[in-house]
């Protein structure tokens, strides 16, 4: 915007998808895995409650995220029950086999961002008793944060998607970081960020090994998404034990009118 020994026994399909070295695919055979499609995983169980459906069409809450899924094998009726979802003119997220593909007639593509997925089966996680969660009177400071350094989507309530945690200085929020996409034995680690005033002290280094800490006492396998053109946020994930798992794509659509 993450396979790596996981321990895990998954049972796999092949699918096809056909990717471009650009890393946004537009339709070789790879395993199906909650990770190809994380959001439809996530919303048909684990957050199923924090979304919408129509069909096999799925979506956040629109206050929650931006973010819709298909399946891989979705059909016209499958992009129209989406639309119907989102409303006309509607701006979507999608990621995965359907987000890498070509929308039908009459949807507009508005931009897509090539990305990696990496896998934090490594991540030496650390809980940190200087990061406190951050709650409902917290979110109003966690939108300024957001606004300020723009590490992706964040909304009025996304923090009901996971633990999110934060660092204060003289009583300020200056850093932050929290949990998004949830499938099943996964926890995505997402939003994070710092104020550029306190940049270069190691606190994202800390909240995404806490935030992971509190991943793995679930049972779950942190893992993230980031822009391919971020080499910087590359490397320190990698420095974490970060994996690149796959190339991604997020593609912004609009609904037709």
């Amino acid at each position: 915007m993450g396979l790596v020994g996981s321990g895990r026994v998954v049972t796999t399909i092949m699918r096809p998808r056909r990717i471009t070295s650009g890393g946004c695919a537009v339709g070789a055979d790879v395993a199906e895995h909650p990770l190809d499609n994380p959001v439809l995983a996530a919303l048909a169980d684990n957050q199923a409650a924090l979304g919408e459906r129509k069909g096999r069409a799925v979506r956040y809450q629109p206050d929650i995220a931006p973010f819709a899924a298909l399946p891989a094998d979705a059909d016209d009726a499958d992009w129209a029950d989406l639309a119907a979802l989102a409303g006309p003119a509607a701006g979507v997220v999608i990621t995965g086999p359907v987000g890498i593909a070509r929308p039908p007639a009459l949807w507009q593509p508005v931009e897509r961002i090539a990305g990696m997925q990496m896998d934090g089966s490594g991540l030496d996680v650390r809980p940190d008793p200087e990061a406190v969660v951050l709650g409902e009177s917290d979110v109003p400071e966690m939108l300024d944060l957001v606004a300020r350094t723009r590490p992706g989507p964040f909304r009025t309530r996304t923090r009901l998607l996971g633990t999110y945690l934060g660092f204060r200085r003289g009583g300020a929020l200056v850093a932050m970081a929290g949990e998004r996409m949830r499938p099943p034995g996964w926890a995505e680690v997402s939003a994070v960020c710092t104020d550029p005033a306190h940049r270069g002290r190691g606190l994202a280094a800390r909240l995404v090994r806490a935030v992971g800490a509190v991943a793995r006492e679930r049972g779950d396998v942190p893992f993230l998404h980031l822009a391919a053109s971020n080499t910087g946020a590359l490397r320190l994930y990698e420095q974490l034990g970060f994996t690149v798992r796959s190339r991604v794509c997020f593609a912004l659509l609009r609904t037709p009118d």
